[in-house]
């Protein structure tokens, strides 16, 4: 089969579907594989990608109603990807830190904002599309710091809380927000000019939801 003969098919409602529910499926595992191993706060971070990927499904009561596999994907990909390069490190950058973590929160944010064009009556223009996506990323990663910051005090962890200087630890954090700044202007404009203008999302909806 040809690639466009492919992305015909995967474009279609119920094979976009089957392949939504299996990468959330691989969310699910991966989430109870961090859990079991003590990562709780990655794992449970998993588990809000999950929840919120399945939200057009339950709300409406519609297996099919799955957002497009593409935005999945990428939602998946930080979370597998953390778990195949645990631990190394490239010019003193450890790829389970700032990079995966970051994707993964502008992933999120991308997901919430496919979800808001395609199943809810709301329409953005050109620019707010590409400030609703980072802001949102911003937000998440507030939440985010909230959570690690939670964490260490309630279960003893070190996400933030590791011996370093207060000054240190509020330097990392300006850090972690400039890089979620940058993950979700790159996820907002993947999502003005590529969800929005080149998929076609209508062939993937069930008549009757969204778009309304």
């Amino acid at each position: 089969m040809s690639s466009s003969g492919l992305r015909d098919v995967v474009e279609q409602r119920r094979p976009n579907a089957a392949v939504g529910w299996l990468v959330v499926g691989s969310l699910v595992a991966v989430a109870a594989g961090e859990i079991v191993a003590g990562e709780v706060v990655w794992g449970v971070f998993v588990l809000v990608a999950a929840a919120v990927a399945l939200v057009p499904p339950v709300a409406f009561r519609d297996a099919t109603a799955m957002l497009p596999w593409e935005v999945l994907v990428l939602t998946a990909l930080p979370a597998i990807g953390r778990v195949a390069v645990a631990g190394q490190r490239v010019d003193g950058m450890t790829f389970t830190g700032r990079v995966t973590t970051y994707v993964a929160v502008a992933a999120i944010a991308l997901v919430v904002a496919v979800e808001m064009d395609v199943f809810t009556p709301v329409r953005m223009n050109h620019t707010f599309a590409v400030v609703f996506v980072t802001i949102t990323t911003v937000a998440a990663a507030g939440v985010w710091a909230v959570l690690r910051f939670a964490s260490d005090t309630l279960l003893g962890t070190t996400f933030l809380l590791d011996s370093r200087p207060d000054a240190v630890v509020e330097s990392a954090l300006m850090w972690d927000f400039v890089a979620a700044t940058v993950a979700g202007v790159a996820a907002g404009f993947l999502f003005e000019y590529y969800f929005r203008r080149h998929t076609d999302l209508a062939a993937r909806i069930p008549e009757g939801v969204g778009r309304t």
